[in-house]
């Protein structure tokens, strides 16, 4: 489905996702057979990257209804205490309630209509391929979007992984970049190690060298100095929750960036599918940030790094705010500010093209 890197792999009734945990020394798969599999692989990071998480709860969602069927149960109370647990597992990416939402609305409806248990988990299964291809098709249309922002021959710096690893395939803010290469553009990509996780030294920088995009990775505390000597011409970000008025979660650290970009006077793009939008919320105060454990700072791969007994604070995602922004991309066009007028008309209209700018 999504063409060389696949983080996510369907085989009736069993979901595949590729464990980015032990990226990018080892390429494994593991194989989830129930709905609290799945929350659990979404919770420790076995798949992450908003777009993913909700192709997965899709799918686990398919997997609860078909399980259900093959043992009898009643389907709605087995899809209600899916749906609990999968809602669970990871708080800010709101991708995950909005699959969440579609594969509801499908069950509720056959439900209505008596449908069998079987016929169900079929509709479930066909819900979670339809999420997973929109989402392929969504980022390349996005991708094509935000090509046009990018000149030839730009230095871009990144942050986290937002690519075909965090998504249904091609990929939200490497998606972009992976468009400007395919529109016959040079780039150079600064990678962000992106602590504590390091999904850009091992994830970022893998769909990189996979693909042959010239890609240097630095530490988090470089971007700065970078910047400061003329050596960075933009900053492309994905994000897991971006509010009415724009302001943006993201892994955290991308604020710092968002700053660091705004006194040296560089652009800063966000990279954003529809199903990201949450029109609901007002300002990135009222988002819900995903606290981590502190062990997931004090250590590496099992290795301590801090000394015995030392506290740590790990927040995932930081939230930026709008007036930070340059534009904010999606699949139907590139909005400006006011956010608050260009974003709804977006969603509203689904059009391709430009909004205020």
């Amino acid at each position: 489905m999504s063409g060389t890197i696949e983080a996510i792999r369907w085989a009736p009734f069993c979901l595949e996702l590729l464990d980015q945990r032990r990226l990018p020394h080892e390429t494994v798969y593991l194989r989830y057979h129930d709905a609290h599999g799945v929350a659990d692989g979404i919770r420790s990071m076995v798949v992450r990257g908003a777009p993913a998480i909700g192709i997965a709860a899709a799918y686990g969602m398919a997997i609860a209804a078909h399980n259900a069927a093959n043992e009898g149960e009643d389907v709605g109370r087995a899809l209600t205490a899916a749906r609990a647990k999968l809602a669970s597992s990871r708080p800010t990416a709101v991708n995950l309630f909005w699959a969440l939402d579609r594969c509801e609305e499908v069950a509720n409806a056959a439900l209505t209509r008596g449908a069998s248990p079987t016929e169900i988990s079929d509709l479930l299964a066909q819900c979670a391929r339809e999420i997973h291809q929109d989402d392929i098709d969504r980022n390349r249309a996005m991708g094509r979007l935000g090509a046009e922002l990018i000149p030839d021959g730009a230095n871009v710096l990144t942050h986290c992984n937002a690519g075909a690893l965090a998504t249904g395939g091609h990929g939200t803010a490497l998606g972009v970049l992976r468009s400007v290469v395919e529109a016959g553009k040079s780039i150079h990509v600064w990678v962000d190690e992106t602590r504590p996780y390091l999904q850009g030294a091992r994830l970022t920088l893998y769909e990189m060298v996979e693909e042959g995009i010239p890609a240097t990775l630095i530490s988090d505390n470089m971007a700065g100095f970078l910047m400061s000597q003329g050596r960075v011409d933009a900053v492309i970000v994905g994000t897991d929750r971006t509010v009415a008025y724009g302001d943006v979660a993201n892994k955290i650290g991308t604020y710092t960036l968002a700053v660091l970009c705004a006194r040296h006077k560089i652009p800063f793009y966000v990279a954003c599918p529809l199903s990201t939008l949450d029109l609901t919320t007002a300002t990135g105060s009222d988002i819900p940030i995903e606290e981590r454990s502190a062990e997931e700072l004090t250590t590496f791969q099992g290795v301590s790094i801090a000394p015995e007994g030392a506290r740590a604070y790990h927040p995932a995602f930081d939230v930026t705010p709008a007036e930070l922004v340059t534009a904010i991309i999606t699949e139907a066009g590139i909005a400006r500010a006011p956010y608050g007028e260009s974003l709804p008309e977006l969603l509203r209209h689904g059009r391709t093209g430009h909004v205020n700018g």
